[in-house]
């Protein structure tokens, strides 16, 4: 019986979105599945948006494994909706690849067999793991990983690893903010004694991120250049009233930016129950794209791991990024005398069209001012610039 297949194409997922990631398939070529039913994950630049079937019937194509790039309006799923197979498309150009090969022949998408020609594997010597013995991309890495030389000049002791997702969007930003944002680097050493002994005593619970927080609120008020987006292209710079804080955060994906806004309306409490909800939905894959976008100045931690220094990479378009370094005991002079002391190192960096180093320095300053004696963060008053005036080069 001639069936027409349904095309579905990939829809627009908003904000000038015009291509999307596989990120993982929630149904196999040859399930049957119901409208509205989960269908596919796609990340875009930030989030991992869920799509769902558009009608019911059979998937019997798909445009694409995990790791591909999809243009809005490309084809990304064939349904046939009595379930029967519909004409197969032409691999040749790219197109999907129909649900059941010719006899002998490998089922698997057009990106894979291409793979599987750069890297002299012949199909048929693999077993597919993926839906009706689909070979994925998945089972490419495996083979080239436990062939060695009999899988041709590209396995030869060397594991090659795609990047993709989550981890391949970090590292464009990362390069991005690298290739476009002269960055230029400040790190003070902070005495967080009286901090630690106060966070102790009345709030033992918390980290130290909702202090820093809750002080950077305050810095940005006198420094309002560091609240700020740079416009490249325009040479227009974008200050910002609102304090919406990205807080950097490790997941098993890679590292992802939740953003904590109008953090010049919490408390610490707020602060620290804002931070717990954000860090959730990032780890377990939840955060949505308005949860990842708009932030405005930047805190980064390793937390344990901090080390002595680090040298931040901007969250472009920001133009300031705060970097917090481990706290560890260490013999200082205070008041002429040895004393131990609770030491951290603050690391910063600067966009340096935007931010003057001698600002910058000023900025941090602020910032240290406010961690040492922390009773200040929670006063009215402003920080008190003791350093006008001085002469600064950087």
């Amino acid at each position: 019986m001639n069936v027409n297949p349904y095309s579905f194409k990939l829809p627009d997922l908003g904000e000038g979105t015009v291509e999307s990631e596989i990120v993982a398939w929630r149904a196999g070529v040859g399930d049957f599945v119901s409208a509205d039913q989960p269908l596919v994950d796609m990340l875009t630049d930030k989030a991992t948006i869920e799509i769902t079937a558009p009608v019911s019937g059979r998937l019997v194509a798909v445009g694409g494994e995990p790791g591909d790039i999809i243009a809005v309006g490309a084809e990304l799923a064939v349904f046939a909706a009595n379930g029967e197979q519909p004409a197969r498309h032409d691999e040749e150009k790219g197109e999907l690849s129909a649900p059941a090969p010719a006899p002998g022949r490998p089922q698997t998408s057009p990106a894979i067999r291409r793979l599987a020609r750069e890297n002299n594997i012949d199909l048929s010597r693999l077993q597919g793991t993926g839906s009706n013995g689909r070979i994925t991309r998945a089972d490419i890495a495996t083979f080239l990983d436990q062939s060695g030389e009999d899988a041709g000049p590209g396995a030869t002791g060397v594991r090659e690893i795609r990047l993709q997702g989550l981890r391949r969007k970090t590292a464009e930003q990362v390069a991005l903010s690298a290739r476009r944002i002269p960055h230029f680097s400040y790190v003070e050493e902070v005495d967080v004694t009286e901090l630690d002994r106060l966070r102790r005593q009345h709030q033992p619970e918390l980290t130290y991120l909702p202090f820093f927080m809750q002080a950077l609120v305050k810095v940005v008020k006198t420094f309002p250049q560091c609240n700020a987006h740079f416009d490249d292209e325009r040479q227009v710079i974008r200050q910002f009233e609102p304090v919406h804080i990205g807080i950097a955060v490790q997941t098993d994906g890679g590292l992802v930016v939740p953003v904590i806004r109008h953090a010049e309306s919490l408390d610490l409490r707020q602060c620290a129950r804002a931070l717990r909800e954000a860090a959730e939905k990032a780890r377990n894959g939840n955060a949505t794209r308005e949860d990842l976008t708009g932030s405005t100045v930047t805190i980064t931690s390793l937390g344990v791991l901090g080390g002595i220094v680090s040298t931040p990479i901007i969250n472009y378009p920001e133009v300031a990024i705060i970097g917090i370094n481990r706290a560890q005991q260490r013999q200082v002079l205070k008041d002429g005398a040895a004393a131990t002391r609770l030491m951290m190192n603050v690391s910063s960096s600067f966009d340096h069209r935007v931010v003057d180093g001698y600002d910058a320095a000023r900025a941090i300053q602020a910032l240290k001012s406010y961690l040492e004696t922390p009773a200040t963060i929670f006063l009215p008053q402003a920080w008190t610039d003791h350093t006008a005036g001085s002469s600064l080069s950087i």
